[in-house]
């Protein structure tokens, strides 16, 4: 009777556990007879990864068409050597088995397999070098550029200069324009998530641009996959690379060097225009930059510096991780509504901006003029019901402490 009461019980149990296998199946068959509904659902990037996307960004440049030139040549060897291998391998394991009564040749060594297995991998890395060198030399072809851009890496930004060519003088900063509220998961992901900035590089069309790349805290990489082009950006090394896109359009990358805390908010970003309508973007930048021009030895009024210390912390990328109502994100941006420093000395407000912190997300801004700083502390010292005894700095004082 206890038996039949065990065999009973242990036949309930397992009558269950096959059931809820059973379920477990039908809902994962389910959900992946979903997914190509849900994929179909989610657009693709505008200059940007496809849904989906198997193989290299699609090319605009001839560098890219080069990679990708080789890329498939790789990987056609590969299936190759791979079939070739495996084949052999299977074949020889089938036709020697032992239940046929085959037996092992007695022999160490071969001359002939010997000579093969190193002939055969020369030729083919010879190969494969007279086809990539040609490609490789033309990455590195700066020369006769038609437009020279300088591009620094910040933690974590892109700045922007214009050396040479058609816009000589242009001068900027590119900050990831993606909301605090979607990278909280507040607000649905935009199809440019992480991938859009507030000032992207604008280029001619068909027009070769070299590219000079540098950083002023740690290792960056400036990385367009459409172009073909990855250079490190390193503090203290001038590097360079360069491209020509011949399709208009907007083209995204991403800092492609572990950068640091915010690696993951470094977006890249290049418009590329009609000649035309690039030369209507150089004038209209030009005026904007002139209208925007300070004098730094100007008395500035405490209400107009704040105004203007207002917008440069939303533009700057301070809002981003102190918040615009300036209680920061606890845990990892300290709060500067009430902050020690910024109702301290002016002095040390001014070093920690010039300067950064150590070992904190708190990087260098001296990349702002001294206008931007003076009217970004003056701003923090008078909002969110701060009332520092120093109201306010002037850009001189930031000017003197650069020195």
């Amino acid at each position: 009777m206890v038996v039949e009461t065990i065999d009973n019980r242990d036949m309930m149990v397992g009558m269950r556990l096959a059931k809820l296998v059973r379920n477990a199946s039908i809902g994962a068959v389910v959900s992946l007879a979903s997914l190509p509904a849900w994929a179909a659902d989610v657009p693709d990037m505008p200059g940007g990864p496809r849904v989906n996307q198997w193989n290299l960004a699609d090319p605009v440049t001839k560098i890219a068409e080069g990679q990708h030139w080789i890329h498939e040549i790789l990987m056609w060897l590969c299936v190759v050597i791979f079939i070739g291998v495996f084949a052999f391998m299977f074949y020889s394991i089938w036709a020697h088995r032992k239940s046929k009564g085959v037996k092992p040749a007695d022999f160490h060594e071969s001359t002939a397999v010997e000579i093969a297995w190193t002939v055969i991998p020369f030729i083919i890395v010879v190969g494969l070098g007279v086809i990539a060198t040609g490609e490789v030399i033309a990455q590195k072809d700066t020369t006769n550029a038609d437009l020279t851009i300088k591009a620094t890496g910040y933690q974590w930004k892109w700045g922007y200069d214009y050396l040479k060519g058609d816009g000589e003088g242009i001068s900027f900063l590119s900050n990831l324009s993606t909301p605090a509220a979607q990278i909280q998961n507040r607000e649905p992901k935009s199809v440019t998530y992480l991938m859009e900035v507030d000032n992207p590089m604008v280029v001619p069309v068909g027009k070769k641009v070299r590219v000079v790349t540098t950083a002023n805290d740690v290792i960056h990489a400036w990385m367009i996959p459409a172009f073909g082009v990855k250079q490190d950006a390193i503090p203290g090394f001038v590097r360079d690379t360069w491209f020509r896109a011949e399709k208009v359009g907007v083209y995204r990358g991403q800092c492609a060097e572990l950068c640091g805390k915010d690696h993951a908010f470094m977006p890249i970003v290049v418009d590329v225009k009609t000649e035309e309508d690039y030369k209507k973007w150089v004038e209209a930048k030009l005026k904007e930059m002139s209208a925007a021009a300070d004098d730094p030895s100007k008395e500035w009024q405490q209400a107009e510096l704040a105004a203007r210390g207002e917008k440069v912390y939303a533009g700057a990328g301070c809002a981003a991780c102190h918040q615009a109502n300036g209680k920061g994100v606890p845990g990892n941006f300290p709060a500067l509504e009430g902050s020690k420093v910024v109702l301290g000395k002016t002095e040390d407000q001014i070093a920690l901006l010039l300067n950064g912190k150590a070992g904190t997300a708190m990087a260098s801004f001296k990349q702002l003029s001294d206008v931007e700083l003076a009217a970004v502390i003056t701003y923090t010292r008078n909002a969110w019901g701060n009332k520092a005894e120093a109201a306010m700095v002037q850009p001189k004082d930031v000017r003197a402490a650069r020195k």
